[in-house]
């Protein structure tokens, strides 16, 4: 699978736009096929119950954790706190980037 701009990428942050856990950040753990991928965010749904969701229900970030996506790499898993932990990574770093009144401006759609 090409990692073009669009081709959402192992251990990237999405926010979920609709169902359930709309409104909620999650990390790519796994791709299905062209449609559809499994997310997971190391809390409400863990690493070995990660949910299946279509690629147009979610709004990518230009953020892809290295320790998350180098950790399913190499032991082809990753831990639930390491999930946690890049997610709150990352919102810290985009709360910083809003306080500074720069702007954030790594949204770009899945699809």
């Amino acid at each position: 699978m090409n990692e073009s701009d669009s081709t959402p990428r192992i251990g990237q942050i999405v926010l979920i736009n609709k169902g359930r856990d709309a409104g909620q950040f999650a990390v790519i753990i796994q791709h299905i096929d062209e449609r559809f991928v499994l997310i997971a965010d190391g809390d409400k749904r863990k690493f070995d119950s990660p949910k299946k969701k279509n690629i147009q229900h979610l709004k990518c970030y230009n953020y892809v954790s290295t320790e998350v996506r180098d950790s399913i790499k190499e032991a082809n898993r990753v831990t639930n706190g390491k999930l946690r932990w890049a997610l709150g990574k990352f919102v810290e770093e985009v709360k910083d980037v809003l306080e500074k009144g720069d702007g954030f401006d790594g949204e770009r759609g899945c699809n």
